[in-house]
């Protein structure tokens, strides 16, 4: 139940709705006029445009045709406010929109209302702000060109000046696409902030997968200590108390005791020696596994997708390594879904050598994180890119913008045992 309310409560849910109703309606209008009941024409600048030629807006071939434009405008309409479009707006989502309206103002007055609500949830403030300012200014000037048959009528018996008249339409296409304005950006506002929700609980996750890979390490560590300490040393005095008892059992001359205490001792050696070569084979496996860590990443963002390449050797990492480079690709991640708009990143690991050619054993460790973002035509270093140099830098690394517009590129270089 939760849930269904949460998608009902999505804008772009409530915009089709609203879509689908108008249209409906505008289904129902045609078909009852078709079978030659009275009914309300189409009233848009087709129907204007169609009474100056002599057509009557009641024809059949007519109300056909404006049927066909309404379920036009429905199905792209419905196709452009999908969620994912409110979340990532597609590059051409200006021109799909003055389409949109087109469409809108070809048929009814009434549907450009929608389409002011979109684009203030597609576009960004500036745009969309000139979008509803052009709204009125159409509305106005239609009312002059292309008067639909109700303003006709007003402007053959006029009860008011006609500047007043003017005047009343404005101030009303003012407050209607205003509010149309301000519904749209309150719900763009909402997504920008379920986006920067869900980016900052994809870092949150991500971080505590690591933490938790850390804390592995350090409880492995501190096993292995134990049981070197621990058992290494029992192990130790029971090879002395072997030995003792064997001097002591020789005295007896009683050869078959001597047997067993010489195997026994053989043993505990042998054990021994299993016990240090486990240590040492646990101490040199000790390493982090960050691709755990960057997949939690990239499954904690949906509004951005988020691709994956990951060689081998990001399971074979040193904590401080692992550690650095994972607030590095979270500081760049972030800030491509948060500021630079960006519908694809791709995050690739791989082992190099010392000169950067790709090597599966090689020393460093190079990470590039490569977004379809906005970038910025001037680079300018602010505290993120400033905090990813520092983190490398303390390793013994480097952190390079390989490319800032379009999009942004940025190459990570580690010792992979720093």
């Amino acid at each position: 139940m939760d849930r269904l309310l949460a998608r009902i409560a999505q804008p772009a849910f409530v915009l089709r709705i609203a879509a689908l109703a108008i249209c409906l309606l505008e289904l129902a209008s045609a078909v009852w006029g078709l079978m030659g009941n009275p009914t309300e024409p189409y009233d848009g600048v087709l129907a204007s445009l169609y009474r100056r030629t002599g057509g009557d807006t009641h024809d059949a071939p007519f109300v056909l045709v404006c049927l066909g434009l309404v379920m036009l405008f429905a199905w792209h309409f419905w196709r452009l406010a999908r969620q994912q479009h409110l979340d990532q707006p597609p590059r051409d989502a200006l021109a799909r929109v003055l389409l949109l309206n087109l469409l809108a103002l070809l048929v009814t007055p009434g549907l450009p209302f929608l389409v002011t609500v979109l684009a203030a949830l597609l576009l960004n403030v500036r745009r969309a702000f000139v979008f509803a300012l052009a709204q009125v200014v159409i509305n106005v000037a239609l009312y002059w060109l292309l008067p639909s048959e109700a303003q006709r009528l007003e402007q053959i018996q006029p009860d008011m000046p006609a500047w007043l008249n003017t005047l009343g339409l404005a101030i009303s296409m003012v407050a209607l696409h205003g509010m149309a304005f301000g519904l749209g950006r309150l719900a763009a506002a909402e997504a920008e902030r379920r986006r920067w929700f869900q980016a900052m609980l994809a870092e949150k996750n991500s971080g505590e997968r690591l933490q938790l890979e850390q804390l592995r390490y350090a409880e492995r560590m501190h096993m292995a200590r134990e049981l070197h300490d621990v058992m290494g040393h029992h192990l130790t005095a029971l090879n002395l108390h072997l030995q003792l008892s064997e001097a002591l059992l020789q005295r007896h001359d009683e050869s078959g005791a001597a047997q067993a205490v010489e195997k026994a001792k053989l043993g505990a050696a042998g054990l021994l020696a299993e016990v240090r070569a486990a240590v040492s084979r646990e101490r040199d496996s000790q390493r982090i596994n960050l691709e755990a860590a960057l997949r939690t990443l990239a499954e904690g963002i949906a509004s951005t997708q988020i691709e994956l390449a990951l060689d081998p050797v990001a399971q074979d990492l040193t904590p401080r390594c692992a550690h650095a480079l994972l607030r590095c690709v979270q500081e760049a991640v972030t800030n491509a879904v948060r500021h630079a708009g960006a519908t694809r990143v791709r995050v690739s690991l791989q082992a190099v050598d010392d000169q950067g050619g790709v090597a599966e054993n090689g020393a460093q460790v190079q990470v590039r994180v490569d977004d379809n973002g906005r970038g910025t035509r001037k680079l300018r270093e602010g505290n993120g890119l400033k905090g990813m140099q520092e983190r490398m830098a303390e390793l013994g690394g480097t952190m390079q913008v390989l490319r800032h517009h379009p999009g942004f590129l940025i190459e990570l270089n580690c010792p992979r045992r720093a």
